[in-house]
Formats: C-alpha cells, sequence, structure tokens
C-alpha cells in the first residue's frame, strides 16, 4: 500500500511540473547576474503568475538582436527584454515582434507611444570617473587631453552604439574627426559594459563609459563617494530600454502578463537600485535618497527610431575605419 502512494504522489509531483508554464526572457547578462534586476524581478512575477520565468543572458544588450535574427521564427524565447530604441527599428523591421498593448503612466521623457514595444527603464550615457579627475567639459576636451578610457564594442553593446550615437548627435558630420582625436584615448573596446567597467575598477582607465546614474551605485549600495561622471556642455545622449513579445511565442497570454507586470510597482521599484537606471514608471516611493536627478530637456540628446536605423552603419563605419588603422 505505502508503495502505492509513493508511486501516485511522484506521479502527481511530476505531472505538476510538466504542467508548469514556462517563460523565456532573452536578456541581458548583467541584468540576470546576482546583483542585477534579474533574481529580485524573477521572484516577484513568479509569486503571481503561478509559472517558471527562465531568463537568458545573451551577452550585452546588442547581441540580442543578432541572436534573434539568427534564430528566427525557432528562438525558443518569448520576450526579448534588453534592445534600445536605436534598435527597436531594426527589430521591428525583421517581423518577428507581435504587437502588444500596455497601458501605463510612463516617466519616460517625451512619453511613449510603440505598437511593439514597452520601456523598462531608461537614463543617459557618461564617462565615469573618480572624484578629484579634472573633467573635460565635451568631447573635444576628452580627445585633447592625456585621459584613458575604456569604451563597448556598438556590435555587440548598447552603451556602444548610444556613444555612437552621442557622437553623432552632438557633432553631425564632423563625428569621423572627432573618433580620429579620441583613438589615442582609447585603452581598448570591450565587447560588452560589465567588462569595461570592471577594468575601469581595477583602475585600468581614468574614465568608462557608463551612465550618470552609475556612481549612485557605489554611494548607496557600497557607501562609497569616490565616483562621478563628466558634465559634457553639448549633452548626454538618452538611452531607453525595452521589451517586447515574440510573434513565435507559444505562451502569448503569459508574455502578455509579463510585459503589463514590468509596468508595474513590484517591478519598476527593483530597478533604481539593482540596474541603476531611472524606472520608465516612477515608483510610489519615489526613487532612493541620493540618487541622481533627470537632465533638463536641452542636455537630453536622442535620434528617434527611424533616425537612429538610418545612422548606424554610417556611424559604425566611420568609427570602424578610424579604430581600424
Amino acid at each position: 500500500m505505502r508503495t502505492t502512494f509513493l508511486f501516485a504522489g511522484l506521479f502527481l509531483a511530476t505531472t505538476a511540473v510538466a504542467e508548469t508554464p514556462v517563460l523565456t526572457i532573452y536578456t541581458y547578462d548583467s541584468f540576470v547576474s546576482d546583483w542585477g534586476p534579474g533574481p529580485a524581478v524573477e521572484a516577484a512575477f513568479e509569486a503571481t503568475c503561478g509559472c517558471d520565468l527562465q531568463m537568458v543572458g545573451t551577452g550585452d544588450g546588442a547581441a540580442l538582436l543578432a541572436r534573434l535574427k539568427l534564430e528566427g521564427s525557432r528562438t525558443d524565447a518569448d520576450i526579448v527584454m534588453g534592445l534600445d530604441t536605436n534598435l527597436t527599428a531594426a527589430a521591428a523591421d525583421t517581423g518577428l515582434f507581435a504587437p502588444i498593448s500596455v497601458a501605463a503612466n510612463y516617466a519616460v521623457p517625451g512619453g511613449w507611444d510603440d505598437p511593439l514595444f514597452v520601456p523598462f527603464d531608461w537614463g543617459y550615457f557618461a564617462f565615469v570617473q573618480n572624484v578629484g579627475l579634472q573633467s573635460p567639459e565635451n568631447f573635444r576636451a576628452l580627445a585633447d587631453s592625456d585621459l584613458k578610457i575604456v569604451i563597448q564594442d556598438p556590435r555587440s553593446s548598447t552603451p556602444g552604439l548610444g556613444l555612437l550615437m552621442w557622437v553623432k548627435a552632438a557633432y553631425g558630420n564632423d563625428a569621423v574627426d572627432i573618433w580620429a582625436d579620441l583613438s589615442d584615448n582609447i585603452v581598448t573596446v570591450t565587447a560588452g559594459w560589465s567588462e569595461a567597467y570592471g577594468m575601469f575598477l581595477e583602475g585600468e582607465a581614468d574614465m568608462v563609459l557608463s551612465y550618470t546614474t552609475s556612481p549612485a551605485y557605489h554611494t548607496i549600495a557600497e557607501g562609497d563617494a569616490s565616483k562621478s561622471f563628466a558634465v559634457f556642455d553639448e549633452g548626454h545622449y538618452m538611452q531607453i530600454e525595452v521589451a517586447g513579445k515574440l510573434a513565435s511565442s507559444d505562451q502569448s497570454a503569459l508574455a502578455d502578463q509579463f510585459l503589463q507586470f514590468m509596468v508595474s510597482d513590484a517591478f519598476q521599484s527593483i530597478i533604481p537600485t539593482t540596474n541603476w537606471m531611472f524606472p520608465a514608471v516612477t515608483p510610489a516611493a519615489g526613487l532612493p535618497e541620493k540618487f541622481p536627478k533627470a537632465l533638463s530637456a536641452a542636455q537630453s540628446l536622442i535620434f528617434s527610431p527611424k533616425e537612429a536605423a538610418d545612422l548606424r552603419n554610417v556611424a559604425l563605419a566611420e568609427w570602424q575605419a578610424v579604430l581600424s588603422q
């Protein structure tokens, strides 16, 4: 009799596991790291969905789109989270994303209206440095200095691509000259943000391409006020990070549930002190003490998704031509 009950219990347990729906999200590596938002997001969503949320790190942000193009409609992903508006036009052109409808009171500058993508955070690119370093006021001053910088590859990294757009937005047709002048300041180009930031922390460069919010991590999480960012008088390029649902998903309703959860207070309250970005929807409790303020509209640079798509290949060609010499 005990054996019968044992087998019955094992059967019921196995059946329950088999029936648990799995939602697979492709995102960038730092999101799913132990110190990133991934673990807290997974726990919060699984507490409400009756599902198994599986987040898969795929390198840095720009690598997401490359992997998706490679896998096509055969992808295991139900959602891709971590593209930004420099890539959304190219992502939409793949035809792999499904229309979505997510209601939220967005705090993204300029508002939000897109049929395929939902924002989950945003921020400004900046060069992070140690307090006390004489900050350059713009890219020209940086190029004229002896400061050593670490940047990310625009082909694999959304910050790296954001830097190309930043230089292009600030200097237009003179961008190629800026890159030529900056070339001897660049220590190395890393595949992703984590590698670059780690090199900076190890003292291998004076400055690293990151975000205006990055010093807040050191101040709030570590009690270390030794980091700041250089304020550039030509402005700072904005990044808006988004998620979208794949048309090939076999968990369409669950994916919709996650995207709506993504703009809820439960998700958005996690973002400031784990992803160290501005939340796309302001949490009920507001931003943490010592979190930086948003820049003014005059200091904020951004191209529309279409403009970014039209400029991407030109900007990349300029960058490659200079750095290959």
